[in-house]
């Protein structure tokens, strides 16, 4: 029998951590139907890939992204695809669009992962034909999907869905029994239809969007012990993965979340849990996060961290950053909508005053550094600012507060002054030592939020490059093997999904990667238009030459940075069920 592709002579690594090797890979049927170190009859095959001097590993899993809305009107998802992630999780958060309606998906989206309001009610108002987990999934893969997707069930959905927006948002407001039954059940579908667990969310600093209940925190963060119990029983019963977000100002709700993936007297919870991170704020808060995953799961736990592998930069425009929502200040001005409204309290000297004694606290936990000399402007109409810091522009002002003189740019310039700044994983050396911890998980991206704001969607091949550049220098810290199953096999193992390995008889998700292109491309700012947000310039990543073939089922996705014609005629990927349920078969989709 001929094959539908063969890849020759490229570095075969299997996903597994073990050994690679030069291979020659033969496809047929969407799956890998051999691997050979003596070449492959090609006869009569349409398809015949020069992979000398490649890498020829699984497709990349991306554990955390935002794409609940993206999906439904654009689900090739090829800002991802483009980079070699096959495998995309969506549901993160808490947040998900399988009960909720428009309007309610709207509200929880738009504020807290800064996706555009009223795109989110278009496009679930237009789009929504389900109305429980297994009907998602089948609207899903009625989709010409790029990629495999899969899911948590967000507990804000759930609770919205059952309780309305308003009650799930006030603390004095409890579910009566049938209403968490009725959770429960939503749950149970949800784990039944083949999602992945239910993610959750105890972040003080999410806040919702819209105008009923604006300026709330997420419903799931209103839960308490009883509901939160009997929700994580369920997962516990099913051995399927709580993703959750601790609340970081009272630090022993972290400690309490890893320590409830013990399972004392009862199955442990598998834990994946928001996330580790090398501080600026904090620089010695990584030494006990890592401590802790290292203890719970020497005692038997299942509990892990989400990591991103390579430094956390932000850009804003004016003062549009979540950072922001952590302080009171902050807060406040991201509260209000309108533009003159929020300018007129950025004038008050009062809230100036409150914004500064908020930038000047040493004390409690935080996301953000708060240090405007180490924020540098980036474009501005008034060109003389463009490259330095928002405290450098203070000094040169005859010594303005630098909370003083960020205000007035922004006063000044509004959404027109982008800047810039790092706020976690700036030291090379720990990144190398956090990679190397086997309690965390590798893939923290958020694609498909924030879209102004970071582009994290080629950090795999960021991480390859790091691990092939140490190893050229003499100081390894991972092989590219164990770098590989980090990003793919070991990931699918844990959430038992059908991903993430390239051996004969598993699916042919795979991507080509010329190693010789893991260069500063990878690091370079660009910006693509979003034709389903109505043209919306976001942040994306654009090093084409270093991916030479995606693959997702058999069928080649993208080459040579550029998408196939396959790609949004065809569906490629499907819902990768729990417990390595086998995926459907893709199927042609007429669009």
């Amino acid at each position: 029998m001929t094959f539908d592709t063969v890849v020759e002579n490229g570095r075969w690594f299997d996903g597994t951590g073990g050994p690679s090797a030069i291979r020659n890979i033969g496809i047929r049927d969407g799956r890998v139907a051999a691997v050979s170190p003596t070449p492959l009859d090609t006869d009569g095959c349409p398809n015949v890939i020069d992979a000398q001097g490649k890498w020829v590993m699984p497709g990349i899993i991306d554990i955390h992204t935002h794409y609940d809305a993206e999906v439904l009107a654009a689900p090739t998802l090829s800002e991802s695809l483009r980079h070699g992630v096959t495998t995309i999780v969506m549901g993160s958060c808490s947040l998900s669009t399988v009960h909720v309606d428009a309007g309610e998906a709207a509200d929880l989206f738009g504020r807290v992962e800064a996706i555009p309001h009223e795109h989110v009610v278009r496009i679930v108002g237009e789009r929504k034909t389900w109305n429980n987990a297994q009907e998602y999934i089948d609207a899903l893969e009625s989709l010409p999907l790029g990629p495999n997707v899969t899911a948590f069930i967000g507990h804000s959905d759930v609770r919205t869905a059952v309780m309305g927006l308003d009650r799930a948002t006030r603390k004095d407001v409890r579910p009566t029994a049938a209403e968490l039954a009725r959770m429960e059940r939503m749950l149970t579908e949800a784990l039944d239809a083949g999602f992945i667990g239910m993610s959750s969310q105890q972040l003080l600093f999410d806040k919702i969007d819209g105008d009923t209940c604006r300026s709330r925190t997420l419903p799931s963060t209103y839960a308490k012990r009883r509901e939160l119990t009997r929700l994580k029983t369920l997962l516990r019963r099913a051995g399927r993965a709580l993703q959750s977000g601790p609340d970081i100002t009272h630090p022993q709700n972290i400690v309490s979340q890893a320590l409830q993936s013990l399972g004392i007297r009862r199955p442990l919870l598998k834990t994946s849990l928001l996330a580790a991170a090398d501080m600026k704020s904090a620089p010695g808060t990584i030494w006990l996060t890592s401590g802790l995953a290292a203890f719970v799961n020497r005692f038997g736990g299942d509990f892990r961290f989400q990591h991103l592998p390579v430094p956390f930069e932000v850009y804003a425009d004016g003062i549009d950053l979540v950072v922001f929502e952590e302080f009171g200040a902050g807060a406040a001005a991201l509260h209000l909508k309108d533009e003159v409204e929020r300018n007129e309290l950025l004038r008050d000297e009062n809230y100036r005053r409150q914004f500064r004694k908020d930038y000047d606290s040493k004390f409690g936990p935080r996301a953000w550094h708060r240090d405007f000399f180490d924020a540098e402007i980036v474009s501005c109409p008034d060109e003389s600012v463009v490259g330095k810091s928002f405290g450098e522009v203070g000094v040169e002002r005859g010594g303005l507060h630098p909370v003083d003189a960020f205000l007035d740019l922004v006063l000044e310039h509004g959404t027109a002054i982008r800047w810039r700044t790092t706020i976690s994983n700036h030291r090379p050396e720990m990144l190398r030592r956090l990679a190397q911890m086997k309690g965390l998980q590798i893939g923290f991206s958020d694609a498909g939020a924030h879209l102004r704001n970071m582009a994290f969607y080629n950090s795999g091949l960021r991480l390859l490059r790091h691990v092939r550049d140490a190893a050229n220098e003499g100081r390894p810290f991972l092989s590219i093997e164990q770098a590989v199953h980090r990003l793919t096999g070991e990931l699918a193992d844990w959430y038992g999904i059908d991903a993430g390995h390239l051996r004969v008889g598993d699916w042919a998700d795979l991507v080509v990667i010329d190693p010789e292109r893991l260069d500063e491309s990878l690091d370079s700012y660009h910006e693509a238009e979003i034709d389903v947000y109505d043209g919306l310039s976001r942040m994306v990543n654009r090093n084409d030459a270093t991916v030479k073939s995606v693959f997702v089922s058999g069928r080649e996705v993208f080459r040579d940075g550029r998408p196939t014609e396959v790609l949004g005629r065809e569906r490629t990927g499907g819902f990768l069920r729990a417990d390595a349920q086998p995926r459907n078969v893709p199927v042609p989709i007429s669009v």
